[in-house]
C-alpha cells in the first residue's frame, strides 16, 4: 500500500519519482487513515442487502404496520442518545435496534392511514434513486461539476413547467420543499418589483396561507405590519373584492403594493383561490402573483384538478412539492418562475473561486438560480419515477387521492355523529364529531382529544385545524395506497373514540 505525504528523513524533504498519470491510477492510494473508513466489497454488498430487505419489508408490509407513534425524549432507547462512540461497531449488527428502536418511534408519513397534515406517499423507485444520488455524491451546484445531472434537472423542470401550463421561457429549480420554494419566489418578486428597496412595500396573503409564506416575507425583511391578511370567503378562498379594496387603500396611503400570494390547494381545506381573477388584478396593478401550490398543483394532471386549478398558468411564480402529490421521498420541492432569467438576475453572484464554473451560455449553473450552491441531486428520483411508471400512472394515483376524500365525505355525511365542515376538495375534507349532546365548548375540546386518542391507538392518524373559529378534524388523503375499507374503518374507529370520550 502506497503511503501519502512526505517521508521523515531527518529534516530533508525529497521529491517522489514522477510517474505517468495512468500508473498512479492503477495504484492503491488509500493510506491507513483512509482504509479505516472503508468496507470490503463483500461487506458493502452484505450491508446493502440488509438495507434493501428492510426497505422492501417496509413497503410490502406497510398496511399491516402501525401508523407510528410519538414519544417523549425520556422514553427513547439509549441507542439513540449517549456519548460519541470511540470504538467501531459492526454496522450489520445495528440494523435490529434500528428496526426496533428508531423506525418504530416515529410517525410514518408514507403510511396509507396517515391522513394528517399533508402526507408524503413516496415510492420505492424514488428511494433507490436517492440512494444512487447519495452514493455517487452528486453535486448539482454547477455545470462544471455535474453537467449530466444538471441536464436531468433541466428536463424535470421542463416536465413540471408543461404539467402546470406555464409558457415557454418559464423555468426554475428543485429546492428542499415548499418553504424554500416560497422564499425563493418571493425574493425574485422583491428584486423585480422593488429593486430590493422595502420602504413602503406591502404584500398580500390570504388568512388561509401556509405559515411558510409569512416566514419567508419576514426573512426577506418585510415588517409584519406590511403583510396584509386578506380575509377568506365562506369557501375559505381569498376574497378578490377584499384584496382589491386593501390594495387601493394602501396606494392612497402612499404605500407600494408589490406582491400577492394565492393558494392552489390550501393546507387547511384544499381550497383554491380565484386565480384567474387575482392574476387579472395583479396585471392591472403591476404586482407579482405568486401561487403556493405546494401540495395541490400536481392535481392539474387530472380532469377534476384542472377544474379546481383554472388559472394556475397565469402565475408569475409557483411553488410545488414533488415529495407530496408527485410521490417522491423527502426532500423535493420546486419553484417555477414565468421568466426564468429573473432567477439569475436575483441570485447570481460570481466570486473568483467559481470563475472556472462560468462556462458558455448554454451551461446552467443552478447555484446561481437560488440560495444554495451545495445542492443534492433531487431531480434523479422524479426523473426515474416518471420514466419508470409514466405520467399516466401518476395521473391515476392523483385521481385516486381525490376519490378517497370523496368516499370519506360520503361516509361522514351518512352518520349523524359527524358534521362535514368543508366538502372534499383536492383530497382534503374537514369535519367535527358532534354527538353526545355536549355543550359547544366541550365539543370543541373533543376534537383535539380524538386526535390524541388516535395517536395512542396507532391504527390511523388525522389532525385538527380551526375553521370559522371552531376546531375541526381533517383528512388529507393523497396516498393512493389507501383502500376504501381503511378509510371507512378509520371513520368507524374515530366515532367509537368520540363516543367513549363524550360519555367517559
Amino acid at each position: 500500500m502506497l503511503k501519502r505525504g512526505r517521508k521523515d528523513t531527518g529534516g530533508q524533504h525529497h521529491s517522489r519519482v514522477r510517474r505517468p498519470p495512468e500508473e498512479y491510477w492503477s495504484l492503491n492510494l488509500i493510506d491507513s487513515a483512509g482504509a479505516a473508513l472503508e468496507l470490503s466489497a463483500e461487506e458493502m454488498r452484505a450491508l446493502g442487502h440488509q438495507v434493501v430487505e428492510l426497505l422492501v419489508d417496509h413497503f410490502a408490509g406497510i398496511h399491516d404496520q402501525s401508523v407510528g407513534r410519538k414519544v417523549g425524549r425520556a422514553e427513547l432507547p439509549p441507542l439513540l442518545a449517549g456519548d460519541i462512540p470511540e470504538e467501531p461497531s459492526d454496522a450489520a449488527e445495528l440494523f435490529r435496534p434500528l428496526r426496533e428502536q428508531l423506525f418504530t418511534n416515529m410517525l410514518h408519513v408514507d403510511h396509507p392511514r396517515f391522513f394528517a397534515f399533508v402526507p408524503s406517499p413516496n415510492n420505492f423507485v424514488s428511494v433507490m434513486a436517492d440512494a444512487l444520488a447519495a452514493g455517487f455524491n452528486v453535486f448539482t451546484g454547477t455545470w462544471f461539476a455535474g453537467s449530466a445531472p444538471a441536464q436531468v434537472e433541466l428536463t424535470v423542470i421542463e416536465w413540471l413547467r408543461q404539467i402546470c401550463g406555464l409558457p415557454e421561457g418559464a423555468g426554475g429549480l428543485l429546492v428542499s420543499g415548499g418553504s424554500m420554494a416560497n422564499l425563493t419566489a418571493l425574493a425574485v418578486a422583491r428584486h423585480v418589483k422593488l429593486d430590493d428597496e422595502l420602504a413602503g412595500a406591502v404584500a398580500y396573503i390570504s388568512d388561509q396561507c401556509h405559515s411558510s409564506v409569512g416566514r419567508a416575507l419576514r426573512v426577506l425583511g418585510l415588517p409584519a405590519d406590511r403583510v396584509r391578511l386578506v380575509q377568506a370567503t365562506d369557501e375559505f378562498r381569498m376574497s378578490v373584492e377584499g384584496l382589491g379594496a386593501q390594495i387601493a387603500a394602501d396606494r392612497s396611503a402612499g404605500l407600494r403594493p408589490f406582491c400577492v400570494v394565492a393558494n392552489a390547494g390550501s393546507t387547511n381545506t384544499g381550497a383554491v383561490d380565484r386565480l384567474r381573477e387575482i392574476a387579472k388584478l395583479c396585471r392591472v396593478e403591476d404586482m407579482w402573483l405568486h401561487v403556493d401550490g405546494a401540495y395541490g398543483a400536481p392535481a392539474i394532471l387530472t380532469d377534476k384538478g384542472k377544474q379546481f386549478l383554472e388559472g394556475l398558468e397565469l402565475a408569475d411564480s409557483l411553488s410545488l412539492d414533488p415529495h407530496k402529490w408527485l410521490f417522491q421521498s423527502f426532500e423535493a420541492g420546486c419553484v417555477l418562475v414565468r421568466d426564468r432569467s429573473l432567477l439569475l438576475r436575483t441570485f447570481q453572484v460570481m466570486p473568483e473561486y467559481l470563475r472556472d464554473t462560468h462556462g458558455i451560455c448554454e451551461e446552467v449553473n443552478f447555484g446561481n438560480y437560488g440560495v444554495q450552491l451545495t445542492r443534492s441531486f433531487r431531480a434523479l428520483k422524479l426523473w426515474l419515477s416518471l420514466r419508470t411508471f409514466g405520467v399516466s400512472n401518476f395521473r391515476k394515483a392523483i385521481a385516486r387521492g381525490i376519490e378517497i376524500a370523496e368516499i370519506a365525505e360520503r361516509e361522514l355525511r351518512a352518520n349523524a355523529e359527524w358534521e362535514v365542515v368543508t366538502p372534499a376538495t383536492l383530497a382534503v375534507v374537514t369535519f367535527r364529531y358532534i354527538a353526545g349532546g355536549l355543550p359547544t365548548d366541550e365539543i370543541d375540546r373533543l376534537q383535539g382529544r380524538i386526535v390524541e386518542a388516535m395517536l395512542a391507538d396507532g391504527y390511523a392518524i388525522a389532525t385538527s385545524t380551526v375553521l370559522n373559529g371552531r376546531p375541526a378534524l381533517r383528512f388529507c388523503t393523497i396516498n393512493p395506497r389507501t383502500s376504501n375499507d381503511e378509510i371507512r374503518e378509520t371513520i368507524r374507529r374515530m366515532a367509537a373514540i368520540g363516543r367513549n370520550l363524550a360519555t367517559g
